[in-house]
């Protein structure tokens, strides 16, 4: 479904041309078959977020305390609203109908209008 390509901040990788090209493996891939240590990872979301075994942030009961989150929606940049739009919408819809509205994206987020 693709779970992985989600980000655990609400990115969506599978649009990334970088992740596309394999230059970037997103935040999840290769931790849970240890090619990859997550004791070097420097994105505090990643670390929690794997830590505790979530697919992302939208499944932490936390969610809307988070104090690592607040920090990382409330910095200078449109991108970050809408990695919490994404977040929130998981939350309210789940995983399938993200990936469903993922589909006519061109970048790590996009519109929530289905057509």
């Amino acid at each position: 479904m693709g779970i992985l390509e989600i980000g655990c901040c609400g990115a969506y990788c599978k649009t990334c041309k970088v992740f596309n090209d394999s230059l970037c493996n997103g935040c999840k891939i290769g931790y849970a078959d240890g090619t990859r240590d997550l004791s070097k990872a420097k994105c505090k979301i990643k670390v929690c977020c794997i830590n505790y075994g979530y697919n992302s942030c939208a499944d932490c009961n936390d969610y809307s305390s988070c104090k690592i989150l607040s920090e990382f929606f409330s910095k200078n940049g449109y991108k970050y609203k809408k990695y919490k739009q994404a977040l929130d919408y998981i939350k309210q819809n789940g995983y399938r109908e993200f990936i469903i509205i993922t589909d006519t994206w061109k970048m790590q987020y996009g519109k929530y209008d289905k057509k």
